[in-house]
């Protein structure tokens, strides 16, 4: 993508916070449990996540369709990423105006985002490794390999 294609996600203490919440004082209905508050780009995560971090990481856009050439799978191999197409325009717009008034908070992206990596540190090299998402490295240099050789002609 471009960077620009929207992304809802939530801390899993936010949602189980939230439920907790909602069981005690009796909210009942149907909810979509995701955030933040405000509609967040692709870019805008990535970045969010790179300013609570002391890593020094760089981004390269991909079209998607070259992508989908190549069978990278959105969501899959690209976590949290769905292009909005193929039926799923509609991805990671919901509004969450109604969840937000029965009470659906968030904390900061920088507070998961440290978080998430303490939790990762703590595990063996053997949990770490069964916590991997995304493209293998090597699958992710071949596929930016391409695409910057294809860019360049």
């Amino acid at each position: 993508g471009d960077g620009t294609d929207p992304v809802q996600i939530i801390d899993a203490r936010d949602l189980s916070e939230w439920m907790i919440r909602c069981v005690e004082n009796s909210v009942m209905g149907t909810y979509n449990g995701v955030g933040p508050r405000n509609p967040r780009s692709f870019a805008e995560l990535l970045h969010g996540i790179k300013a609570a971090t002391t890593s020094e990481p760089t981004f390269t856009w991909v079209a998607a369709d070259f992508l989908q050439a190549r069978r990278v799978r959105a969501y899959n191999e690209m976590p949290v990423w769905m292009p909005a197409r193929n039926g799923r325009e509609g991805f990671a717009r919901f509004d969450i105006s109604k969840e937000i008034a029965a009470g659906l908070t968030f904390r900061p992206l920088a507070v998961t985002t440290r978080d998430t990596l303490d939790y990762f540190h703590e595990q063996s090299p053997e949990g770490q490794e069964k916590l991997k998402a995304g493209l293998a490295p090597e699958r992710e240099k071949e596929v930016l390999a391409e695409w910057h050789a294809r860019k360049s002609s």
